[in-house]
C-alpha cells in the first residue's frame, strides 16, 4: 500500500441551486410574510427551541399547502435529497421507488437580533434548509445570519500544538459557516450540531427548513 490520507470519519453534505429562484423566490416571499402576519394561525403551536425575539416559525405542515410556488419548491427539494439519499445509500432506481418519505417543513422569518440557539433535530436522518432570502449583511456585522455547523468530532482539540493546531479541512477543529445565497439548498445530517447566528439586518431572513424520516413501502 502507497502512502495516502483518507478521511475516515466524514460528514456528507449535499447543496444545489433553484434554477429558477429569481422568479419563484417573491412569490414564496410574498406568501410567507402574508402567513406570518396572521399570527397564531400560522405560527407552530409547540416550539421544541426557546424561541428568540424577532424569529418567527411556522407550524410543521408548509410542504401541504397547494399554492403552485410551495409545490415547485417541494418538488425540487425532494429531487435533491432523493438523489442525496441514492448516491450516499448506493440506491437502485428500483429501491428507490419503494422509499417512503415523512417530514415536518416550516418556515423562518428572522429579523433583527434573531437567532436561533444550537441545536439537532432528533428523531429524522436528513434535515434541509432553503433560502427564500438571505436579507441583508452589515458590513460590520459579517457573520450576520450565517448557518453554523459544529465539528462533531468532539474530542479532537482536547490537545493542540504545532503538529495538530492548521489541520486543513475536512480535518480542522472549527465550525463551518454557510452564509446563504437567494435560491440555495443545503441538507445535512439531522443529528449534526447547527445554530443561526443573530441576523443584524433591516429587513428580513427568510428560510424553509425541513426534516425527513424515510421507510420502505416493502421493507
Amino acid at each position: 500500500m502507497t502512502f495516502e490520507i483518507s478521511p475516515v470519519f466524514s460528514v456528507p453534505f449535499a447543496q444545489d441551486v433553484l434554477p429558477d429562484a429569481a422568479s419563484l423566490n417573491p412569490q414564496l416571499r410574498s406568501l410567507i410574510l402574508a402567513r406570518e402576519s396572521e399570527g397564531a394561525r400560522y405560527a407552530n403551536p409547540n416550539p421544541s427551541l426557546q424561541q428568540q425575539p424577532g424569529v418567527f416559525e411556522s407550524d410543521f405542515n408548509l410542504f401541504a399547502w397547494p399554492e403552485a410556488c410551495i409545490q415547485q419548491l417541494r418538488h425540487f427539494c425532494w429531487t435533491v435529497l432523493g438523489r442525496t439519499i441514492a448516491d450516499l445509500n448506493n440506491y437502485t432506481a428500483d429501491e428507490m421507488k419503494q422509499l417512503q418519505i415523512f417530514s415536518h417543513t416550516w418556515f423562518h422569518v428572522t429579523r433583527k437580533g434573531g437567532f436561533t440557539i444550537n441545536h439537532t433535530h432528533p428523531m429524522a436522518s436528513w434535515s434541509g434548509v432553503y433560502c427564500v432570502d438571505p436579507g441583508t449583511t452589515p458590513e460590520d456585522r459579517p457573520e450576520s445570519g450565517v448557518l453554523r455547523f459544529h465539528n462533531p468530532h468532539h474530542y479532537s482539540n482536547y490537545f493542540l500544538d504545532a503538529g495538530n493546531a492548521r489541520l486543513r479541512a475536512p480535518y480542522h477543529h472549527g465550525t463551518w459557516n454557510i452564509r446563504f445565497q437567494a435560491g440555495q439548498l443545503v441538507l445535512f445530517p439531522s443529528w449534526l450540531q447547527h445554530e443561526v447566528m443573530p441576523f443584524y439586518g433591516d429587513d428580513e431572513r427568510i428560510t424553509i427548513a425541513f426534516n425527513c424520516w424515510f421507510g420502505m413501502k416493502n421493507g
